[in-house]
């Protein structure tokens, strides 16, 4: 009997904890897929990153400008595609990592907190994602974009780990916040939607490799 791989949209923000994806829970997410024998279709939104920080000395850089697409193409070899070409009836789930991209280029979060707005194409696909049924992921912080996008009308069950701020703003958007350490991950099985902290509460890359381990597991057990 011959087996159907899995494709899975994987949505970057960019290439860098501080102003787009954190690359070790891309890479973890990236690792685990692969392991599973599922396919990431990697992509990223059209437009500029909301600003470019210097990793080094930990400042934005006012000068300099940064296209999230590009950027995220660093983390998929180049092998990337614009978020706008991906169908979701053509994939079988979405993941999205987290680092500060999630909040401060698919969303305003990092800014607004739970008055944000989710980036049009973020928004729509995952709109589109969840109608065809397909299973949602988000590490991280990137579940606040869940929370916003869903929150009002499915309010479902998600995690950021334990961080009481992060989780009221989460509750206030609609959804309910569940605690959760960074070796696991918090399913919503009615919403089919998976969750786990990462580096909200994982205080070593093995931690982070591990929980994505489970996350994606759970995922595509969706």
């Amino acid at each position: 009997m011959q087996t159907v791989t899995k494709k899975v949209a994987v949505i970057l923000s960019g290439c860098g904890v501080f102003d787009g994806s954190e690359i070790h829970e891309a890479c973890a997410a990236l690792l685990a897929l692969s392991r599973a024998g599922a396919e990431a279709v990697i992509c990223a939104p059209a437009g500029n990153q909301m600003h470019v920080v210097n990793h080094l000395a930990g400042e934005p850089n006012e000068q300099a400008t940064r296209s999230i697409l590009e950027e995220s193409a660093r983390i998929a070899r180049g092998e990337i595609q614009p978020l706008a070409k991906i169908k979701a009836n053509e994939v079988d789930a979405v993941l999205l990592p987290g680092g500060f991209g999630a909040a401060k280029n698919l969303s305003t979060f990092a800014v607004n907190g739970d008055q944000c707005m989710v980036n049009e194409e973020v928004a729509g696909f995952l709109k589109s994602a969840n109608k065809e049924g397909k299973p949602i992921g988000a590490m991280c912080i990137a579940p606040v974009i869940l929370a916003r996008v869903f929150g009002n009308d499915l309010h479902p069950r998600i995690t950021i780990g334990n961080d009481p701020t992060t989780a009221g703003m989460i509750n206030n958007m609609g959804a309910e916040h569940v605690d959760c350490p960074a070796n696991e991950a918090v399913v919503d099985q009615e919403n089919k939607f998976v969750t786990t902290p990462a580096y909200m509460t994982a205080g070593s890359i093995a931690e982070v490799f591990d929980g994505a381990a489970v996350f994606v597991d759970k995922l595509l057990a969706l």
